[in-house]
């Protein structure tokens, strides 16, 4: 047995490099309320630079990143945002662009490959004229990779198409890139390039990219400086955050050319576990750092799969009531994914002869992968 934990419940369980520890000791720091941080200010502009945007802002979370987004763009209560159903923003993240916003959710179906039909999203902006009767449309939000769908990458075509439909509608776009990067190495297209058309953009940093800590706003000077405003009133307004800058910045440098590698492990795993009959695998779909697959074998569930690996110190977490969901991250070898297939296979082995032990489990392995 490995003496470390094979760890596939999320690309958000890696833990800070020794030069991230060591940047973090070593940040030149200040007040970022005050604006005064200079590690922190260095960062974002490099962030906005990169992703081909005025400004950014640093926040201490994906949700957050993505509620200040739609409430900057939504200023007015009563607006409608139009967004996919199995998105992150309206599954995951406690309803707040409703109950903190006074912004309704319009959505409309994802597509198997994280897509909304073009027509469904032009059916679901409202005429203006019945403004005395429906909410007003003013945003579109797309998610990019799509966790739900699979970790699938939306082209850049598909997000240009998005984006002249909002254009011409008069409405803003969004896009919950929280993992944008690993949809920017799959699809071999520029960052900049691939959110071209969004007015703005969430990147999470520590998703794929292993930063402990945080994501980033990025959009338009106008924007940022309304998103800033918003931060500070969701208690996102943080003192000397050049600490956690510095490592964000660390793993934008070190690991985005890492991110390949998942993708290739995540195949590797992804073909491994199509060997196993009682498995259901579609490994042609694996385009990042997520795999599912469903379990067809009645007697074995996803909540006792995750126990028994875990009893193998391989950590993962239900997707569903009918399937498992494993991520890749940095931090995972070639070997690590050649010992999750093997515990897998012995697991499940385990579970058809009646043989495995349960007990009391304390990594969250027994909960579910949402939000995550």
């Amino acid at each position: 047995m490995v003496a470390k934990a094979v760890d596939l419940r999320s690309d958000t369980v890696t833990k800070p490099s020794d030069a991230m520890r060591s940047a973090m000791a070593s940040a030149d720091v200040d007040d970022d309320v005050l604006g005064a941080d200079p590690t922190a200010r260095r960062f974002e502009a490099e962030m906005a630079a990169l992703m081909g945007k005025e400004a950014a802002l640093f926040v201490p979370s994906g949700t957050m990143a993505n509620l200040v987004s739609v409430l900057a763009h939504c200023d007015v209560r009563g607006s409608e945002v139009i967004l996919g159903d199995a998105s992150h923003i309206h599954v995951y993240e406690n309803g707040g662009i409703s109950t903190i916003g006074g912004v309704h959710p319009k959505t409309v179906p994802n597509n198997p490959d994280g897509t909304m039909d073009i027509d469904r999203i032009v059916e679901a902006i409202r005429d203006r004229a019945g403004a005395l009767l429906y909410p007003t449309t003013r945003l579109i939000c797309l998610e990019n990779t799509h966790a739900n769908c699979g970790g699938k990458c939306l082209s850049v075509e598909y997000t240009d198409k998005v984006g002249e439909i909002a254009k011409s509608h008069g409405l803003k776009l969004h896009i919950d890139g929280a993992r944008i990067f690993n949809a920017s190495v799959a699809l071999g297209v520029p960052v900049d390039r691939l959110v071209k058309a969004a007015d703005s953009v969430s990147v999470c940093l520590s998703k794929g990219l292993g930063a402990p800590v945080g994501s980033v706003i990025v959009g338009s000077k106008a924007f940022i400086d309304k998103a800033k405003i918003l931060r500070k009133t969701l208690g996102g307004g943080m003192r000397q955050i050049g600490v956690l800058c510095a490592a964000a910045y660390v793993a934008v440098r070190d690991n985005r050319g890492k991110l390949a590698d998942d993708h290739r492990r995540a195949k590797v795993l992804a073909e491994g576990l199509k060997k196993i009959k009682q498995f259901s695998v579609d490994s042609a779909s694996v385009e990042t750092n997520m795999v599912f697959f469903d379990i067809m074998d009645p007697r074995i569930s996803p909540h006792r799969l995750c126990q028994v690996l875990e009893q193998r110190n391989v950590l993962a977490m239900p997707a569903s009531s009918k399937s498992v969901r494993f991520v890749l991250h940095y931090q995972i070898s070639d070997s690590d994914v050649q010992y999750a297939l093997t515990c897998v296979e012995k697991a499940v082995d385990d579970l058809l002869k009646g043989g495995a032990k349960f007990e009391h489990l304390t990594n969250g392995t027994t909960k579910n992968s949402y939000g995550h």
